[in-house]
């Protein structure tokens, strides 16, 4: 069960931020509040606070009507190396509830939570994680890239909003159990796409190691060309590995994420004559009229995008 953090320290930050504390830098998405698409006024309901995008709409999902939800970083925001900025910080310290990934994801937000001091729940508990390959007590933080882990993600957010908002409780329970049903609805589906695939095809290749927990759904084997954003360089070693395994196993389609650069990644179907296969989102939803606005939709999204460039089915 995930662990709530008691309050603590509720206007520290505001004073701070009166007296002239200089601004942070954002290393990717910084705008204030009136311009971010989710924030809207204090109307009284519970303001949960997530650390990015895709988990700010899960706990929509779940929490309907009850409460507010805001993210920290905005749409097609780096997440791992994020700055907060001021104005993250003052609606940190409003907020009722803080829910984060884990798992290292968020390397900023330790800090983050010592400046603001709300209540705290990492969604990612309860998942059994995956280590990153060659590293010592490293694992991979993309876990809601999994229809299966996503559904531990829902029933945290489930638990941590009814002890919040114990007159609600049977919503948040029965928004959920839907929730997840969607969620295993589109596992089963691409399981079912990628059963006939042929075992050697049965490789995703990345520019980043996102798809660690996706691809174990899935029963895919993975290579990428760096294991997470934060170290994204990649070498030319890294880059003719990649290349070996494509030629290697005769992989139909390479792809890449929507935050990161593709050109490495395209460089590698050039050298194998592998297809392209298109953009995957992972650590961020699109805009309201893009591809990917909701979290059902980035899942929906990336599996027919894999489906089609392994298969060479049309999406």
């Amino acid at each position: 069960m995930p662990k709530l953090w008691s309050r603590v320290g509720r206007r520290r930050l505001a004073v701070v931020v009166a007296l002239g504390m200089p601004l942070l830098a954002g290393c990717a998405v910084t705008e204030g509040a009136a311009e971010r698409p989710d924030a809207g006024p204090d109307d009284g309901r519970p303001l949960v606070l997530t650390t990015f995008t895709v988990l700010a709409d899960m706990a929509r999902n779940v929490g309907g009507e009850h409460v507010r939800v805001e993210s920290i970083t905005d749409v097609g925001a780096e997440i791992h190396g994020y700055e907060p900025t001021p104005d993250d910080l003052r609606r940190g310290e409003g907020a009722d509830l803080v829910l984060d990934n884990g798992l290292g994801l968020e390397a900023w937000f330790a800090q983050f939570m010592s400046d603001v001091g709300a209540r705290h729940v990492v969604l990612s508990e309860g998942v059994e994680p995956i280590p990153i390959a060659g590293r010592k007590d490293a694992v991979n933080p993309h876990a809601w890239m999994s229809p299966r882990a996503g559904q531990i993600y829902v029933q945290n957010i489930v638990e941590a909003l009814s002890e919040l908002d114990p007159a609600h409780a049977d919503d948040y329970a029965a928004d959920g159990r839907a929730y997840a049903a969607e969620l295993e609805k589109v596992r089963e589906e691409l399981v079912a796409e990628l059963a006939t695939l042929p075992p050697q095809h049965r490789v995703l290749v990345t520019c980043e190691g996102a798809f660690s927990y996706l691809a174990r759904d899935a029963g895919l084997e993975e290579a990428y060309l760096w294991p997470v954003n934060a170290e994204r360089q990649s070498t030319p070693r890294q880059v003719a590995a990649v290349i070996d395994r494509v030629r290697a196993d005769d992989v139909p389609a390479v792809f890449c994420e929507s935050t990161v650069n593709g050109t490495a990644q395209r460089q590698v179907a050039a050298e194998t004559g592998a297809r392209y296969g298109g953009t995957l989102y992972v650590d961020s939803l699109s805009k309201p009229d893009g591809p990917v606005p909701t979290y059902l939709d980035l899942l929906r999204h990336d599996a027919a995008t894999i489906v089609a460039g392994l298969t060479g089915k049309e999406p």
